[in-house]
């Protein structure tokens, strides 16, 4: 059986973007985003919205000669993952290995954890919060950005009571740190 993993990058104060949709933010140095691939390697599957697949379908086609390692490295495991666009709004998906659904299906994620052979991640808050809501995610990973944006979209909607049990933490020399934890009930 699969893990299902909520990884997000935040601000100090839970938001992914500020009050303006920026999150420029949070882009990762060199050394975030090598720890990042790490834990990338193993997913199968990513689970998007539509705003997140718009803001990933980029990697499918970025030109790679002179880029850093880190972004070589992570556009091959991107392309090489299935991916699951779940929107009402999008009319098709760009990038190979993609599929679309108009609505997330809590019974149709549970049943790919079950079946998969590689892990899964979820990547947007609203997704993640139903997911988180439904006791389907398995592991939370955050990357604490040190900077506080002071509003706009929190990074984990509407989740109700969480017990998160601490794995794992890191601290970065840009001053990020990485939280790993285990979702309990």
């Amino acid at each position: 059986m699969a893990r299902l993993i909520y990884s997000a990058l935040a601000s100090l104060d839970g938001f992914i973007a500020d009050e303006h949709g920026n999150f420029d933010w949070a882009a990762p140095g060199e050394e975030v985003h090598a720890f990042v691939n790490e834990l990338e390697r193993p997913v199968g599957t990513y689970l998007y919205g539509r705003r997140m697949y718009e803001m990933m379908a980029p990697w499918e086609t970025l030109p790679l000669a002179g880029q850093p390692d880190a972004m070589r490295d992570f556009a091959e495991i991107w392309r090489a993952a299935d991916k699951i666009v779940y929107s009402r709004t999008l009319e098709d998906v760009s990038t190979a290995r993609t599929r679309l659904e108009r609505r997330l299906d809590l019974a149709a994620v549970r049943e790919l954890k079950a079946r998969a052979e590689r892990d899964i991640t979820i990547g947007g808050p609203e997704l993640a919060g139903q997911t988180l809501a439904a006791r389907l995610v398995d592991e939370l990973q955050l990357f604490l950005i040190p900077v506080v944006v002071g509003g706009g979209t929190s990074a984990f909607g509407s989740t109700g009571g969480l017990r998160l049990d601490l794995l794992d933490e890191r601290r970065f020399e840009n001053g990020t740190v990485h939280l790993r934890y285990a979702v309990g009930s």
